[in-house]
């Protein structure tokens, strides 16, 4: 049915009422929340720098709202206010309207560019190194696991098939992550970070950010690296000063010191032989 017969039916303005209420009550009664609905339910930030991403993201979709439902009701008012009358009646014909051609020209071009500048300005602050961070943490990813080196303490913690690999960080301090790939480009992910970034063989990516609330998050690999890809996952836990510390000291014990090495891989595509536990 076409959007004309629609609004031919929708001869008094109670009927349009009638159906854009049933709209929204029934989102209300599958559960939505609005935080589901309209921003399509992102995790809730478990680090500083997560609020400054949440923020861009919330606003490019009220923006975005904003247009839809302006369009929207531009094509309901079009379709009802210009509807066919009488069965042999012609709607007037119009070749173009430049005022009209220009605003809808002019006015998207200043939406993405307002768009793009927030964006690059985001994406700078998110990006800039200080080069201040309490905690430096080498991530290896590799086919098919992820390492962590802790270069300041001098230990490692790696995964293994049959044990999911876990990144522990202390809590309200700022980490410099630099991130590494013997095999292929793999992608680390920590969606309550808000945050993922490439791990590209021959080159280092890094960041820092700074997680602030206590808690176990899930990461993984954001790009399809292979055929067990599936695999590629960890665990991230938060917690105290000092917590981190016995960690720390408990892979000392268990023989992890010193450092994963980043630089190679074997013909299998697994960590050189001399890193692997």
């Amino acid at each position: 049915m076409g959007l004309s017969m629609v609004a031919a039916r929708l001869r008094r303005p109670r009927a349009l009422v009638i159906v854009l209420g049933t709209v929204a009550a029934a989102g209300l009664l599958s559960g939505c929340t609005a935080n589901e609905a309209f921003f399509f339910d992102m995790p809730e930030p478990a680090s500083k720098e997560a609020h400054l991403i949440l923020n861009l993201w919330n606003g490019s979709w009220l923006a975005a709202w904003g247009v839809g439902i302006v369009t929207w009701g531009l094509m309901l008012w079009a379709a009802v206010a210009y509807r066919r009358r009488h069965k042999n009646e012609v709607p007037e014909q119009t070749t173009y309207n430049l005022p009209l051609e220009l605003l809808y020209t002019i006015v998207p071009l200043i939406m993405i560019l307002g768009l793009f500048w927030f964006t690059a300005r985001d994406q700078s602050e998110l990006l800039t190194m200080e080069n201040d961070q309490a905690q430096t943490v080498n991530v290896v990813a590799y086919r098919w696991n992820w390492g962590f080196n802790y270069l300041d303490e001098d230990v490692y913690a790696v995964g293994s098939p049959a044990q999911i690999a876990v990144l522990v960080l202390p809590v309200n301090e700022k980490v410099r992550f630099e991130l590494t790939s013997p095999d292929v480009i793999h992608s680390f992910w920590v969606p309550d970070f808000l945050f993922k970034m490439d791990v590209i063989p021959g080159k280092t990516n890094a960041f820092e950010l700074t997680p602030d609330k206590i808690g176990t998050y899930p990461g993984r690999c954001a790009e399809l690296c292979g055929v067990e890809h599936s695999s590629m996952l960890f665990t991230v836990k938060v917690v105290e000063r000092a917590e981190f510390d016995a960690y720390v000291e408990q892979l000392r014990a268990q023989g992890q010191s010193g450092l994963l090495d980043t630089g190679r891989s074997t013909d299998e595509g697994q960590m050189p032989e001399e890193t692997t536990i």
